[in-house]
């Protein structure tokens, strides 16, 4: 989906004034089959977001299933760091074939790392914190998000984060039937089709952070495997610090731990990822208060 919460002009005449009995106040952004846009709830003139899917074709159902399952998954978590779902709209044929549905949502004003990276380190680490937190509310509810990257994670001018698009988000061990994730953030076991873990987004908010610090992807089995004879080595990967100077040797550590190939070689636990996070976030505040070393900050 697009993950773009600015709102962006559209040309005339193409925004819908009703959907779903919602006013159709902007447009947000598209993408993977779905248009989102700014709703206003006439009876209360609440604002929202909502994401709306066409089935214009039979292959067009995986579209609404992520839908469904986006619904089902929000609907049972309760973490300022997860976008909340507040309603799912359909239209059905007569036969009970859904035409088109949508998914209404809380609208959170921010932009996506992937538009918006904070500038400075402290506040990049600062996101990463709060990113971790979220992740660690999804997997104590039971669930791995599984498609966790920088255009899923949002960001406002006060520093508030918000994970978003839980699409493919499934029970901690489910096994997939294909590959589903994003090539420059997928875990090794997503692209072999093994049980997803909490590790797994481990490994995609590992890729996160060292693109976000870096400004390079992370070489993932999806990339590489062109051939045969493709294959992932971990120490043939360049850390963060190696691209990056300024990224401490604390922080780097830990991005190349959460992207270890082997997923039992990676932290376990994101809660604890987010303490060591703000221990890193610890020193960088205090490196910034000693003379010659602000830049960090």
């Amino acid at each position: 989906m697009a993950a773009i919460e600015t709102f962006s002009p559209v040309k005339e005449g193409t925004l819908p004034k009703k959907l779903f009995g919602y006013d159709v106040i902007d447009f947000i952004g598209e993408g993977a089959g779905s248009v989102i846009y700014v709703v206003s709830e006439p009876a209360t003139r609440q604002i929202y977001a909502l994401k709306h899917v066409v089935r214009k074709e039979d292959r067009d159902q995986r579209f609404i299933d992520q839908l469904e399952n986006e619904f089902e998954v929000a609907r049972q978590l309760n973490h300022p760091g997860l976008r909340r779902a507040i309603d799912m709209k359909e239209n059905r044929t007569l036969l009970r074939k859904v035409t088109d549905a949508a998914l209404v949502m809380e609208l959170f004003d921010g932009a996506p790392l992937d538009v918006d990276l904070p500038p400075k380190l402290t506040d990049l680490v600062d996101c990463f914190i709060k990113t971790a937190q979220a992740l660690d509310a999804l997997h104590k509810a039971g669930f791995v998000h599984c498609d966790l990257k920088p255009n899923n994670i949002l960001r406002n001018h006060h520093g508030d984060v918000k994970v978003i698009d839980l699409g493919q988000a499934c029970k901690i061990g489910t096994v997939k039937e294909r590959i589903q994730g994003t090539p420059d953030y997928i875990s090794p076991e997503q692209v072999k089709l093994e049980p997803v873990t909490n590790r797994t987004d481990v490994f995609n908010f590992g890729a996160t952070m060292y693109w976000s610090l870096t400004g390079k992807k992370l070489p993932t089995l999806f990339t590489l495997k062109k051939g045969n004879n493709s294959f992932l080595l971990d120490a043939a990967i360049a850390s963060p610090r190696d691209l990056n100077p300024l990224v401490p040797e604390n922080l780097s550590n830990i991005v190349m731990e959460c992207v270890r190939t082997n997923s039992l070689k990676r932290p376990g636990d994101i809660g604890e990822l987010s303490r060591r996070l703000e221990t890193v976030l610890h020193g960088l505040k205090s490196a910034a208060r000693r003379p010659g070393l602000a830049r960090a900050s």
